[in-house]
C-alpha cells in the first residue's frame, strides 16, 4: 500500500477517499441485511411499545390489546418498517460512509467534525422515508383496523388527502434522526474500545452487540418524548397540522403533566433497543468482515 510508483496516488485523502469509493457498496449491503433480520425478531415488541406510546397503556394492557387483536394480526403493518428499515439502514451505514469520504477530501476540518457532519446528513437524507413510517404507524393503530387492510391500501387512502399528509410527523423524523446519528457513530468506536478486547470472531460478535445495544438503549431513551410526539402527530388522517411543539404540550396536558407518564413505555423501548440495536451493530459488523 506504501507503493508510490506510476500514477498511484500521493495524496493521503486520495488514498482513502479510493478505498472508501471502492468498498462503499459493501455498507449500504450490510445495513440492508442487519435492519431485514432486526425486523423479523423484533417486530412483535415494537407492537407492543407502539400501542404504549399512542394511548399510555401499561405493558400488560397494550400487551392484552394485541392477544384481542389474534395472531394473523400480529405482524400486520411489518411491509412498511420492512421497506423502510431495510432501506434507512443501508442509507444510514452507506451515506455516512460516502459523506464522510467527500467531506474528508473536500475540507481540511478535523475528522470528529467531518464525521459528525456525515452522520447528521446521512440522518437527515433518511427522513425521505417518512411515508414509509407514516403508514406503519396508521397500521399498527386499531382504530384504523376498518380503513385499510394493507399497505397498498394505506398508501392509497392517503394520497385522497395530498403529499403533504405522506409527511406528517417529519419534523420530529428530522429532530431524531440527525442528532442520534451522530451520536452512534461518534460513540460506537470509543464504547467497543473500553470493553474486553475480542480475540475470536465470536468475542467480536459478542462486543459489537453490547456496544450497538447499549448505544441503542440510551439513544432510544434519551428520543423517547420525540418518538411519543411523532407517532401521535403520525396516527392523524387529515386534518389540521400541529406544530411538534403543540402536539408535545397536549400530551403533557393529557398525562397529568408527569414526567414519569410521557416516559410509559420507555422500559420496554430500552429492553428493545439493546435485543434490537444488538442485532444490527453485531449483524453489520459481521458481514461487513465476511464481505
Amino acid at each position: 500500500m506504501m507503493d508510490s510508483e506510476g500514477s498511484a496516488p500521493t495524496n493521503p485523502k486520495e488514498y482513502l477517499s479510493n478505498d472508501i469509493t471502492a468498498t462503499s457498496g459493501k455498507h449500504y449491503l450490510c445495513g440492508y441485511c442487519a435492519a431485514f433480520t432486526n425486523i423479523a425478531v423484533t417486530f412483535p415488541i415494537q407492537k407492543v411499545l407502539f400501542r404504549q406510546q399512542l394511548y399510555g397503556l401499561k405493558t400488560k394492557d397494550a400487551v392484552h390489546q394485541l392477544q384481542k387483536d389474534g395472531i394473523r394480526n400480529l405482524y400486520r403493518g411489518i411491509l412498511p418498517p420492512l421497506m423502510q428499515k431495510t432501506t434507512t439502514l443501508a442509507l444510514m451505514f452507506g451515506l455516512y460512509e460516502d459523506f464522510s469520504s467527500l467531506l474528508h477530501s473536500h475540507t481540511s476540518a478535523p475528522e470528529l467534525l467531518t464525521r459528525s457532519m456525515a452522520a447528521v446528513l446521512a440522518g437527515t437524507t433518511e427522513a425521505v422515508l417518512t411515508p414509509f413510517e407514516r403508514v406503519q404507524t396508521l397500521l399498527q393503530d386499531y382504530k384504523h383496523h376498518d380503513k385499510f387492510t394493507n399497505t397498498y391500501q394505506a398508501f392509497k387512502v392517503l394520497k385522497v388527502y395530498g403529499m403533504r399528509e405522506y409527511y406528517r410527523g417529519l419534523v420530529p423524523i428530522l429532530l431524531r434522526n440527525g442528532p442520534s446519528n451522530a451520536l452512534f457513530f461518534g460513540l460506537r468506536g470509543p464504547i467497543k474500545q473500553c470493553l474486553p478486547e475480542a480475540t475470536s470472531y465470536s468475542t467480536h460478535l459478542v462486543n459489537d452487540f453490547i456496544c450497538g445495544g447499549l448505544l441503542g438503549a440510551m439513544l432510544g431513551f434519551l428520543f423517547f418524548p420525540v418518538n411519543v410526539v411523532k407517532t401521535r402527530m403520525q396516527a392523524q388522517i387529515g386534518g389540521e397540522f400541529q406544530s411538534f411543539s403543540k402536539v408535545f404540550v397536549k400530551i403533557w396536558l393529557e398525562r397529568d403533566r408527569k414526567l414519569i407518564h410521557l416516559f410509559r413505555g420507555a422500559h420496554l423501548n430500552y429492553h428493545r433497543s439493546v435485543l434490537s440495536w444488538g442485532i444490527i451493530n453485531a449483524t453489520y459488523e459481521f458481514l461487513l468482515k465476511l464481505l
